[in-house]
């Protein structure tokens, strides 16, 4: 099969998966220096996170960009026939799913691999909400469930040993169980927020990061504080607050803050964010946050439902990235599209581990904010 025509610069290149954290500055005044989306802070993670030289990081970035492009308008022509999408960082390789074999012809002439799928996005969609929708009758052993579309399938994750808990979970929700699979783990989620000091936006007495500037405050994670909050550094009010259900707040800061349209890098210098086009799957992704600063790795999947102590968050995107307490609400980007802020995960930046992210236009959405961009 040939070669996509986005990707032949980082074909061969030898990956690891990690992740990048970076907290959107919002200071009363400029500091520090502003960079493009490929600085020097954001390569030099993408080198030690993802395995790239230099030059294979920023031909990736570029490659990415082409990718959510072309991703968007095959979406858009294709219509119900398109599957979803991934992208593979080795290959360099876009590969659109299609439900009917006729659009095949029309995927390849975009400059895309095809496959043919049973499902698709939208099939696989549904049977998540079905999940939701009995996700009560859940044992506390099933940790979550989101939709696999390099696999085609929904997976249920499940703590070691208890698989019978989640195809109980899969009978009561009624859904076809060719295409839901059972996925053991030995990691149980749980959010980022902490209540210790550091250089950060403080919501009453947790610490949190903060995720991108909009117009009148900032977005950042729901569970980081309820609506009416107040928060110091910068100081405001939580103006608006979801969790759990979403992971999604916004806080109101006073006029002496002026939004920024940057992401730290924690190198003395920021990525400056230019828009929220939604990267695929199989992407790069990069994060800010205030505990473990910069980190990179890849989008695994979306629609994830993530269950945490607190109660179920539905929509997160699941990345092969490394998080910590404090990062919650931080702001993740691919090259300088804004992508989502922190919600949760397991492991550490010591080992490792698995963070999800709340993407970030439902917020916008949701409150009707304008993120600022430059």
């Amino acid at each position: 099969m040939r070669k996509s025509p986005i990707i032949r610069a980082v074909g061969g290149a030898a990956i690891t998966f990690g992740l990048v954290i970076a907290a959107a500055p919002f200071a009363s005044a400029d500091s520090g220096s502003e960079t493009t989306a490929g600085s020097v802070g954001q390569l030099g993670a993408m080198q030690r996170d993802l395995g790239l030289s230099a030059t294979e990081a920023t031909a990736l970035l570029d490659q990415e960009e082409q990718a959510r492009t072309l991703e968007g308008e095959l979406r858009e022509t294709l219509g119900g026939d398109f599957g979803g999408a991934v992208f593979d960082i080795e290959s360099g390789e876009l590969t659109v799913s299609v439900t009917d074999e006729d659009a095949v012809d029309e995927v390849r002439e975009a400059g895309a691999e095809a496959e043919v799928v049973t499902y698709g996005e939208q099939r696989l969609d549904a049977i998540v909400d079905d999940l939701n929708a009995t996700e009560d009758t859940a044992d506390e052993s099933v940790t979550g469930w989101y939709v696999d579309t390099a696999d085609d399938s929904v997976v249920v994750t499940v703590m070691e040993g208890e698989e019978a808990a989640a195809e109980k979970l899969i009978a009561t929700a009624d859904v076809e169980g060719t295409a839901v699979r059972v996925e053991e783990t030995t990691e149980q989620p749980e959010t980022f927020a902490d209540i210790i000091g550091g250089n950060a936006y403080y919501p009453g007495s947790s610490r949190c990061s903060i995720g991108f500037a909009v117009q009148g405050g900032f977005v950042t994670a729901g569970h980081c504080g309820s609506t009416g909050t107040r928060t110091s550094s910068p100081s405001g009010t939580v103006a608006g607050s979801w969790f759990p259900g979403r992971d999604m707040g916004w806080v109101r800061t006073g006029s002496g803050d002026t939004p920024r349209p940057w992401v730290n890098n924690y190198r003395g210098g920021y990525v400056t964010v230019a828009g929220s086009q939604e990267a695929g799957i199989g992407s790069s992704v990069c994060r800010s946050g205030s505990t473990t600063g910069w980190h990179c790795g890849t989008i695994q999947s979306k629609n994830q439902t993530v269950r945490y102590s607190q109660g179920s968050v539905y929509g997160l995107t699941r990345t092969s990235a490394c998080a910590e307490p404090g990062d919650s609400g931080g702001s993740w980007v691919t090259g300088n599209q804004a992508q989502g802020v922190t919600s949760g995960g397991s492991g550490n930046c010591t080992w490792g581990g698995t963070t999800y992210f709340q993407p970030v236009n439902p917020i916008l959405s949701q409150y009707g904010l304008r993120l600022v961009t430059g």
